[in-house]
């Protein structure tokens, strides 16, 4: 589940970055529009996926610890690795959802092309960033699991 995820943060970041580079030579404004709305709905699912499926590891953690009566801190560090997810990921998708609507703002003449690529950029940072820091809370939640799974077999 987690190459999924992963997989489609990577298609909706590579979107918004061929977005940009359409939307940057200026020619089919027609693409542009298409790959920013299909980017932008797979940017979100993504993000707001990668949430619920970190909620989804820690309620199993804390689970597995409840039903085999295992001790110490594994549900506060899986709680601790996604907690950063959450505000970065929320960060990126309103920061993507709103270069859309800007984006039909410049579409209809009331922005400036200008207010729409700044914001632009700043989504492509937040998502960039979103996937440094989702990368990391999955790794941590699986190094999580493991040890979890480790002291119930033993």
């Amino acid at each position: 589940m987690a190459q999924a995820l992963l997989t489609a943060v990577f298609l909706g970041l590579t979107g918004l970055v061929i977005t940009v580079v359409l939307g940057l030579s200026g020619g089919d404004i027609g693409r542009h529009i298409s790959y920013g709305i299909y980017s932008t709905l797979v940017t979100l699912l993504a993000h707001s996926m990668m949430m619920f499926y970190l909620i989804g590891k820690g309620k199993a953690v804390k689970d597995a610890m409840t039903e085999h009566h295992v001790t110490g801190d594994f549900y506060r560090r899986i709680a601790s690795a996604r907690k950063p997810v959450f505000s970065i990921g929320t960060l990126a998708m309103a920061v993507t959802m709103t270069t859309a609507i800007i984006g039909a703002s410049v579409d209809t003449g009331v922005l400036p092309p200008m207010v729409h690529g700044v914001i632009a950029y700043g989504a492509l940072a937040c998502n960039l960033a979103a996937v440094k820091i989702e990368i990391g809370a999955l790794l941590a939640s699986s190094r999580i699991v493991s040890e979890v799974n480790r002291l119930i077999e033993s």
